[in-house]
């Protein structure tokens, strides 16, 4: 079971199983990219907390177009 909160722009998720997490990371980033084309200034971050937490969100670091990766944990 996944949970999944957005606010401003950044969806927050945690994942019970590693077999949910590409599928639900897949679902954030389809999201929001619908938000980055709207804005036209900024890519997608998506950051890994820790083991089964990520935040996906339009940060302006990341060029328009691309998706990037970070490990936070």
């Amino acid at each position: 079971m996944s949970t999944a909160t957005i606010e401003n722009n950044e969806i927050h998720l945690s994942f019970a199983s590693v077999d949910e997490v590409h599928a639900g990371l897949d679902e954030a980033v389809s999201t929001l990219i619908e938000a980055a084309a709207e804005d036209g200034r900024c890519g997608i971050l998506v950051t890994r907390r820790e083991p089964g937490s990520y935040t996906v969100a339009l940060d302006e670091s990341v060029p328009f177009g691309q998706t990037r990766e970070v490990l936070a944990a």
